[in-house]
């Protein structure tokens, strides 16, 4: 049986309007669930040496437990959504978060490297839950014109966890091993389970759910994945995000080993841009107001291009210094605020049929395509910043392309 909405569903919206004072409660929820799964993979990072050497392994070994959260995660997206869009967003949710702290638990226990990447992978699966439906709860709650608003605001929040990430897990490694990091985590996630339980409705109520069981539930990816209307956002969010990728993978390199700043230095070089990317994806709200999704995405994607390029350019022909390389990619980082938000909001409007299944499709292409180009940055080489300029420049070209593609594809 192929899925489908059950008779006289509303398609455009299935819950009540959310009222302005439950916003910023249901908001600062939603983008702690967003959050949840980026600072799982970041904040263990500064203890890898220390975990590899506690649980008797090498450097690769202990690398597999983040390789094996990345797997998890675009596999729980790619579950999870769909699934949503079947039995409701409150159910999917609950569990997903109550796993995610459960697999902590087990992370921070793990007496063998063998029991920590297994219970990585299952950690990446059910923290998916959190990214996959926090995008689907902010489709079913606010109308079309609500939804740029919503989700920059969503981003600036959300920003702040890729920075944040690192320092509060070496912030902890000063004091505690790295299993204090997994249980940190877990308290992260039953906070977020009495937050879920407490702030954020079922927006996805059974007259709007898809009907056919599991299977079908899942085969609605395919059907999404078919209009070319939704298939066009969510290739270019999956260029967007290998772009970002390859920055996370090569910014602390070029700046720690080029050009030799102390690790506080860096930090503040992490932080500067992501408070570039907060003012853009803050901005981003009011410049929807005044011009539409498709001409925001591609000025934000050409614009995000313009920063790697120009570093390129600068490297090739006379050399980049650091405050050259930090600027440009400060460029970038902040039109990324703008094209993001915009590009999730373009997709998520498109997809209202199964939003679950637009959102695991725009964050399984995005973080399936983003692992895929991280190891290139180190493959060609980091004695300079031109192998992350020219691979971030590819990938920002391809999500111009794909946005045109976009505009192109829009049915006003």
């Amino acid at each position: 049986m192929t899925a489908h909405h059950t008779e006289n569903a509303p398609r455009h919206r299935h819950a009540p309007r959310v009222a302005a004072r439950q916003r910023v409660r249901l908001l600062m929820v939603l983008a702690g669930l967003s959050a949840a799964s980026p600072l799982a993979t970041d904040m263990y990072v500064p203890g890898l040496p220390d975990l590899a050497r506690s649980l008797g392994a090498d450097a690769s070994g202990a690398q597999m437990s983040l390789t094996g959260f990345l797997a998890g995660i675009i596999a729980g997206q790619l579950v999870l959504g769909p699934l949503s869009d079947a039995v409701g967003r409150r159910p999917v949710l609950l569990s997903g978060t109550a796993l995610f702290t459960l697999f902590s638990v087990v992370c921070a226990l793990a007496p063998t490297l063998a029991v920590l990447n297994a219970a990585r992978v299952g950690q990446g699966f059910s923290g998916a839950a959190g990214i996959v439906i926090a995008r689907a709860v902010v489709a079913d709650l606010f109308d079309d014109g609500e939804l740029a608003t919503v989700f920059s605001r969503l981003g600036a929040i959300s920003a702040t966890a890729p920075v944040l990430a690192p320092l509060a897990g070496g912030a902890l490694l000063l004091a505690v091993s790295w299993r204090y990091v997994f249980a940190a985590l877990a308290l992260i996630g039953l906070l977020l389970v009495l937050g879920v339980l407490r702030w954020v409705p079922e927006s996805h109520p059974p007259p709007a759910r898809l009907t056919g069981g599991l299977v079908a539930s899942l085969r609605t990816i395919g059907q999404v994945a078919a209009q070319r209307a939704v298939i066009a956002p969510v290739l270019t969010l999956a260029f967007g995000g290998a772009a970002v990728f390859a920055y996370i993978a090569g910014t602390t390199f070029l700046f720690q080993d080029i050009y030799h700043l102390a690790p506080a230095l860096g930090s503040l070089v992490y932080g500067v841009n992501a408070i570039g990317n907060m003012a853009g994806s803050l901005a981003c709200g009011r410049l929807a107001k005044r011009w539409s999704a498709e001409t925001l995405l591609i000025a934000s994607a050409v614009l995000a291009m313009a920063g790697p390029a120009a570093l390129l350019l600068v490297q090739v022909t006379v050399g980049s210094t650091m405050s050259m390389t930090w600027l440009c990619l400060l460029l970038s980082l902040t039109a990324f605020g703008v094209f993001f938000p915009t590009v999730v909001t373009i997709a998520q409007r498109r997809g209202r049929t199964a939003p679950g299944a637009t959102s695991a499709l725009l964050g399984g292409g995005q973080f399936l395509l983003g692992a895929a180009v991280s190891p290139l940055v180190g493959l060609f080489g980091t004695h300079s910043p031109a192998p992350m300029a020219a691979i971030m420049t590819i990938c920002l070209a391809l999500a111009a392309l794909a946005a045109t593609a976009t505009r192109l594809t829009h049915q006003p």
